[in-house]
């Protein structure tokens, strides 16, 4: 398979709009990823761009506008972590999607193996390794190589079509 890269032209604002609206039919589960910046302070972002990518090795996969405050930090630390929110974390959500506000000091979290900053009471986390980074129009994919990881369970938190939703129980 080869690559391609799209010769049309950049998209309008209502072209974009409508591309991020049907891109949000896709229901996406809802992570905040963590790291440390060049000073060692604890630094974290909310994703929806997880996605496993293999067992052997075991990689995972994530996505950072190139804009991004902490793309320099996430793009060069060697280590991140990636936590499953539960349903009842929408605040979580809220708080690290959002700029400025001492994060960190407002959710419950530990420093967990190589000083990398790790969430509790999220439905899982995976500690990786950053394997590679792929640029992608104007994100760059990053690969993780899992080091950890843990699953507490719960309901995850949903994000669908601009707003956070719940899973209907299968009974």
């Amino acid at each position: 398979m080869s690559t391609q890269h799209s010769t049309a032209p950049a998209p309008n604002a209502l072209q974009s709009r409508a591309l991020r609206d049907t891109l949000g039919q896709f229901a996406t589960g809802v992570t905040v990823v963590t790291t440390c910046d060049t000073s060692g302070n604890p630094l974290g972002m909310t994703v929806n761009s997880f996605n496993s990518v293999s067992l052997d090795p075991p990689l995972i996969l994530w996505s950072i506008d190139r804009q991004s405050l902490g793309y320099e930090a996430f793009t060069k630390q060697p280590y991140f972590a990636v936590h499953i929110l539960k349903a009842d974390q929408q605040h979580v959500s809220n708080l690290f999607a959002g700029r400025g506000a001492d994060k960190f000091g407002q959710v419950r979290w530990h420093e967990g193996p190589e000083q990398v900053p790790i969430l509790e009471d999220c439905a899982a986390y995976f500690h990786c390794r950053l394997y590679n980074c792929v640029e992608g129009g104007d994100h760059t994919i990053l690969l993780g190589e899992v080091q950890d990881f843990k699953a507490e369970g719960g309901e995850p938190l949903v994000f669908h079509r601009g707003c956070y939703r719940s899973l209907s129980a299968d009974d």
